[in-house]
C-alpha cells in the first residue's frame, strides 16, 4: 500500500477541490495525477489561457453572421430587384401605344359640308 502526506492547502480551495474530485473521480489521488498529466503531455501551464470560450465564439459568430445578412439585405435592395425590375421591363411584350405622327392630318373629323352642288337640271327629268 502507497503511503500517504499531508499538504497543506486554504479551506476554501480543499473543499473545491473535495467537490470536484468527487463529481468525476473515484479517489481524490486520481483527480490530481489526472489533472497533473493533463499539464505535462498538453506542455501548458495552469495560469495560461487556452483561448476564447464557447460562448465568446458564439457572440463573434453571431456578430459577423448579422453583419453578413445586413449585407446581403442592402445588395438586395440596391442591385438584384432594380435589376430584376429592368430585365422584366425589357422582356414585357406588350406592343408600345400607336401615336399619330406630327404630320399627319386627321381627315375625318374636318369633313364639313359640301361647299358646292351640282345643278340639277329640271328639264331631264320631265
Amino acid at each position: 500500500m502507497d503511503s500517504f502526506i499531508g499538504i497543506r492547502f486554504k479551506k476554501g480551495t480543499a473543499k473545491r477541490f473535495q467537490e470536484f474530485s468527487r463529481t468525476h473521480f473515484k479517489s481524490h489521488t486520481e483527480a490530481l495525477e489526472t489533472m497533473l498529466d493533463f499539464f505535462f503531455y498538453n506542455k501548458i501551464s495552469p495560469k495560461e489561457k487556452l483561448g476564447p470560450t464557447g460562448r465568446t465564439i458564439e457572440a463573434n459568430l453571431k456578430k459577423r453572421i448579422n453583419a453578413v445578412i445586413a449585407i446581403m439585405r442592402n445588395m438586395e435592395k440596391s442591385q438584384t430587384k432594380p435589376t430584376v425590375a429592368m430585365l422584366e421591363s425589357l422582356f414585357r411584350t406588350e406592343e408600345p401605344k400607336k401615336k399619330p405622327l406630327i404630320l399627319e392630318k386627321k381627315i375625318i373629323g374636318e369633313q364639313k359640308e359640301v361647299r358646292f352642288r351640282e345643278k340639277q337640271n329640271y328639264n331631264n327629268e320631265l
